[in-house]
């Protein structure tokens, strides 16, 4: 069960949301070639929630949209349409700009390069201070420097190393740094845009123990980004599945990873390689993804599908919950899966 602020709301609600990038040709390619408008379809009206101190993760192939989704909710891009609502208050639409002005530094963003995120020129407890100097916490030189310090040392470093600059550091120790200035903004919602694909995987792990254990000393609220389905097993309270721009299921993730119940969450799930040796066959990843720039009709994955039928070519298929888990599948619906 989602737990809910004081107002009975979701910390985080999200509905009918929607992202269109412009990609068409210049004016006079259009013009003298009779083109068209040209968009793609990024994210095409998902909706969830996120209770306070859940973890929700969002997986799916390179290009459903995932990380579209993580900067429209913490206001790097704005939404083509749709609703984004913290606390219950919108913070979504442009002309909602003073409401996200006030919530949005309740969230921080932690991104996938730890090596592109951080200013290179910078040492790391300018890097780490820089939120605090933002949001006027504290304008004591020496206070600023014990916040730093005791960052640093949430996370794992040591105070000294307020000192070095960011090449000094290996991948895992910029990802930590990345960590603790997003912690110093004193956020409660944390999107984690795949914060852990550009490390080794002995790294991934001190990374992951890490997070979950600020998030339970701390309170956290995790929006986590990933294609990796064994990390969010272990990260998440529950999962969405996203597919071209849409969220085709969500499920608290026992339940996902157990019984999944639309054919591409099966598919993901079946790519997984047999780790612990059960005799299960891998099967790969069948088809490729379609253009987010003319997508299919109907429902996106019936190209791909092994259960569609002439309905799902022409009909999108509404969301249902069954048993607890909320599906868009006709397949699903009709009975001819389960």
């Amino acid at each position: 069960m989602t737990e809910t602020n004081q107002n009975g709301a979701p910390l985080l609600s999200v509905d009918g949301l929607v992202r269109h990038f412009d990609v068409s040709a210049p004016f006079l390619n259009r013009l003298f070639e009779r083109l068209d408008r040209a968009y793609v379809k990024a994210v095409d009206g998902i909706g969830f929630e996120i209770g306070r101190g859940e973890t929700f993760s969002l997986v799916g192939e390179s290009g459903c949209g995932k990380s579209t989704v993580a900067r429209l909710i913490v206001g790097l891009y704005q939404p083509t349409a749709g609703s984004i609502k913290y606390e219950g208050v919108e913070i979504g639409p442009v002309e909602a700009a003073q409401d996200r002005k006030r919530m949005q530094p309740r969230m921080q963003m932690i991104f996938q390069d730890p090596y592109a995120s951080l200013n290179p020129r910078w040492r790391v407890a300018d890097i780490v201070a820089e939120p605090i100097h933002v949001r006027g916490f504290s304008k004591n030189k020496k206070e600023i420097n014990e916040r730093v310090g005791d960052l640093l040392h949430q996370v794992g470093l040591s105070p000294a190393d307020g000192e070095r600059f960011p090449h000094e550091f290996s991948g895992g120790q910029r990802q930590r740094i990345s960590i603790a200035r997003a912690l110093a903004g004193e956020p409660e919602f944390l999107v984690c845009d795949e914060p852990t694909s550009a490390l080794d995987v002995s790294v991934q792990a001190q990374i992951l123990n890490l997070m979950k254990e600020l998030q339970n000393r701390l309170g956290l609220t995790y929006l986590f980004i990933s294609h990796d389905l064994a990390v969010v097993y272990h990260v998440s309270t529950k999962v969405g599945v996203m597919y071209l721009g849409k969220l085709v299921e969500w499920a608290d993730t026992k339940t996902l990873f157990e019984n999944p119940r639309h054919p591409y969450t099966r598919m993901l799930l079946d790519a997984i390689p047999d780790l612990e040796m059960t005799g299960r066959q891998r099967i790969p990843v069948a088809g490729e993804v379609p253009s987010p720039i003319n997508p299919p009709s109907g429902c996106a994955f019936h190209p791909r599908c092994p259960h569609a039928d002439a309905r799902c070519s022409h009909e999108v298929p509404p969301v249902q919950v069954i048993d607890g888990v909320s599906v868009a599948c006709h397949a699903v619906s009709d009975r001819r899966i389960s």
